[in-house]
């Protein structure tokens, strides 16, 4: 009983945030549309980030307030709000995203995530991320495009796109590059040669490198680690039931190499870069299996 009480006061006090605050939000992210000239519209811009980090701050007051879960952030002691950054994480939960507003909100510049398109109809949120520009992507199964190969490639114009808006302010760009949760059914299906991880996809990521490459100073390679046997679901967070979240973060330099080729049509490109993202993967699910045993000793 204990448990749903807290959850309930969390979902309500998190609605009431995010009513307070979308009304701001969209009114200063009309300006991007109706306001002259680039600077005004960046300047608007920067409002819509300001009102989304207070949204965030208070949310992670909420959390301090309510749950016990102990917020164990690794590394990351280094970063600015002033310059871009591209995050590269892991994807297990739901629980991911206020683990990534834990490390960074208000250390680096607002998030900005390629989210999924049914993302767009979520009540309040939805607009929230239209106002945030962030991009919404279509995912194809293999059988659907073989079926229509005329849509082929459309995400990858989408993120295109959507770099070409980043480019006015700094900004965090966050990639998960196994493009969905992590579970055992999956890493089955796909004959994941990971413990921890399912096989990453390089050339989202190889497109946020090309448009922003020269703007971006560095990647933090996040690893989020759930203690115990079970991944957490976000009920389970605000519920009191998350007893604690590392979140280990790596500063990597950016080589300019790995923007400074044809992804699409360049083999021994392509092949740079995808080695360049096992490289760091083998790295990761090595890294999450000593977290893991230095917890369970």
């Amino acid at each position: 009983m204990r448990s749903v009480m807290t959850g309930l006061s969390v979902i309500i006090l998190l609605l009431i945030n995010t009513l307070v605050l979308i009304g701001p939000l969209l009114l200063i992210a009309l300006g991007k549309f109706v306001l002259p000239g680039r600077a005004m519209k960046a300047s608007a811009s920067r409002g819509v980030m300001w009102v989304a980090e207070t949204w965030a701050e208070l949310n992670k007051l909420i959390f301090a307030t309510l749950l016990p879960v102990q917020w164990d952030i690794r590394g990351g002691g280094e970063l600015r709000q002033s310059t871009s950054y591209l995050v590269i994480s892991n994807h297990q939960s739901w629980v991911d995203i206020p683990a990534l507003v834990q490390a960074f909100n208000r250390k680096t510049p607002y998030f900005k995530f390629f989210l999924k398109q049914q993302l767009i109809w979520v009540p309040f949120l939805g607009l929230a991320f239209w106002a945030l520009d962030y991009p919404f992507m279509r995912r194809y199964s293999k059988a659907f495009l073989a079926k229509h190969p005329e849509l082929k490639g459309q995400d990858l114009e989408i993120t295109k796109r959507a770099c070409e808006k980043f480019k006015d302010l700094p900004v965090t760009v966050v990639n998960y590059l196994e493009g969905t949760r992590c579970t055992p059914a999956k890493q089955a299906q796909q004959g994941s040669p990971y413990q921890y991880l399912l096989k990453p996809k390089a050339g989202g990521v190889a497109f946020v490198l090309a448009a922003l490459g020269e703007q971006l100073d560095a990647v933090l390679d996040v690893t989020v680690v759930y203690p115990g046997a079970r991944i957490p679901g976000f009920w389970d967070l605000i519920s009191g039931q998350v007893p604690k979240v590392i979140v280990d973060i790596r500063t990597l330099a950016l080589d300019p190499a790995l923007w400074q080729g044809d992804y699409e049509n360049d083999a021994v490109f392509r092949q740079f870069v995808q080695t360049w993202v096992t490289k760091m993967w083998e790295e990761k699910d090595a890294r999450i299996a000593r977290i893991r045993a230095e917890i369970e000793v």
